[in-house]
C-alpha cells in the first residue's frame, strides 16, 4: 500500500526509528531546587529499587498463580493484593525517577541486568519456599529502600526520602509482617 505525502492523511507512520535523546543514567536540569549530585542520586538509588520492586511484582504474580496447599485461598488472595500494592510502587518510583530528570528504568531485560533479587525456580517450589522467597526480596529491598533513604536526606532531597520512607518501607515492612505470620509453625486446628 502506497503512503501519502499528504500531511493530513490519516496513515499511520509506522515503524520509526529514532536517535535517543536522553541516555539511561543521565539526568535533565528541572527548576526543582536540588543539586545535580542529589538528583543523580537519587535517580540512581531509585532505579536499582525500582529494578527489585518490578521482580518482587512478578514473584508475588507467579506465586499467586502457583499457590497450593490447604491455605490456597487465603494466600492466593493475600499474594494478589500484594502484588497489586507493589505495582502502584513500580509506578511511583518510576515517576519520581522522571520528576528528577531521569530515566526510569523499564524494559524487562535490563531490570533483569541490574535486579539483586535472586531467579526463582521455573519450577513450583513448596508454599514455605515460595514464601520465604518473598521475604528475603522484601529485606533486600528494605536494607537498600532505608540506606537510600538517609542518604537521600542528607543531600535534601526530602521527596525522594518521603517516597522511599512513607511507601516503599511502609509496604514492605507490612508486606513482611503478613508474609512472615503465614511461616509460624502453628496447628491449623487445635484439639
Amino acid at each position: 500500500m502506497a503512503t501519502s505525502s499528504n500531511p493530513t492523511s490519516s496513515q499511520p507512520r509506522l515503524h520509526q526509528k529514532g536517535e535517543l535523546i536522553q541516555e539511561f543514567g543521565t539526568v535533565k536540569q528541572f527548576p526543582l531546587g536540588l543539586s545535580y549530585e542529589a538528583r543523580m542520586h537519587s535517580c540512581q538509588r531509585l532505579n536499582r529499587i525500582l529494578a527489585d520492586t518490578q521482580i518482587l511484582y512478578g514473584l508475588y504474580k507467579k506465586h499467586h498463580w502457583i499457590m497450593r496447599g490447604p491455605t490456597f485461598y487465603q494466600l492466593h488472595l493475600l499474594l494478589d493484593k500484594h502484588a497489586g500494592e507493589q505495582l502502584e510502587l513500580v509506578d511511583t518510583i518510576a515517576e519520581r525517577v522522571q520528576t528528577l530528570g531521569g530515566v526510569a528504568l523499564g524494559d524487562p531485560r535490563h531490570v533483569a541486568e541490574i535486579t539483586s533479587i535472586p531467579r526463582p525456580p521455573d519450577g513450583v517450589e513448596k508454599v514455605p519456599a515460595m514464601l520465604s522467597r518473598l521475604l528475603e526480596a522484601h529485606e533486600s529491598i528494605l536494607v537498600e529502600a532505608h540506606d537510600a533513604a538517609a542518604r537521600t536526606a542528607d543531600l535534601g532531597d526530602d521527596g525522594t526520602n518521603d517516597l522511599l520512607v512513607s511507601q516503599v518501607i511502609r509496604t514492605g515492612e507490612l508486606q513482611s509482617w503478613f508474609l512472615a505470620e503465614h511461616l509460624v509453625d502453628t496447628p491449623l486446628i487445635r484439639a
